[in-house]
């Protein structure tokens, strides 16, 4: 991996914490049932897949999301492969992957065919064709050539990684979308939906998960 790699505590053992941002990687209370909340629900997954769908996301983090939207698309049964590209200032070191996913059994099988595979870059699983790239997203998304169908934002807390949620970096994530594609994040602060907003986006806040009251829903416009 290149770049800058992230700098981890544990939380009980199991649960990652950035060091850096002073953030936990995914929810204290469950983290899975989180993701498919506010991700896979935001965007309303897995109704709307269909083949050759796209999922972009702004932090890789753990694999958590991807692994969950993976198996949603197995579930469904949809033909051909899933495209999920993710874009990752900090990489996570494999071991650690393995460690933090270890908290979720229910997705142990795509788990094991992930990180029996993971070294960085790109990934051909069969039913997914992963694509992370590293590096700060104020630089790699505008060269990015794609667009995606749904978006997941799940950098650290904006109060905490203000640079991950700046108006002009949700402007390229638009920029990025296709017509009709939607945004899902757990936070629900203002600049962030009022920036999306004036991306071109129709934003909602809609209950969040857990202690979280709301969160942010957004389609392109």
């Amino acid at each position: 991996m290149t770049g800058q790699s992230a700098e981890l505590s544990w939380r009980n053992g199991r649960v990652p914490v950035s060091a850096r941002f002073d953030d936990p990687y995914f929810s204290l209370a469950d983290g899975l049932a989180e993701t498919r909340h506010v991700f896979l629900g935001g965007n309303d997954l897995p109704a709307r897949f269909r083949p050759g769908f796209h999922i972009a996301e702004l932090g890789f983090g753990t694999g958590l999301n991807m692994l969950a939207a993976w198996a949603a698309w197995e579930q469904a049964g949809i033909d051909g492969p899933l495209r999920f590209t993710s874009f990752e200032a900090f990489p996570m070191a494999p071991g650690d992957m393995r460690r933090a996913l270890a908290a979720f059994p229910e997705l142990a099988p795509w788990a094991a065919r992930f990180l029996d595979r993971w070294q960085g870059g790109t990934a051909d699983l069969g039913s997914l064709r992963l694509c992370v790239i590293e590096g700060d997203a104020r630089r790699s998304l505008p060269a990015w050539q794609g667009r995606a169908d749904a978006w997941f934002l799940d950098g650290f807390a904006p109060a905490r990684n203000p640079e991950l949620w700046e108006s002009a970096l949700l402007a390229e994530v638009a920029r990025h979308t296709c017509p009709g594609g939607t945004v899902a994040s757990y936070t629900a602060a203002g600049h962030v939906r009022r920036a999306l907003g004036a991306a071109g986006f129709r934003v909602e806040r809609i209950p969040g998960y857990g202690r979280k009251r709301h969160m942010t829903r957004a389609v392109l416009a």
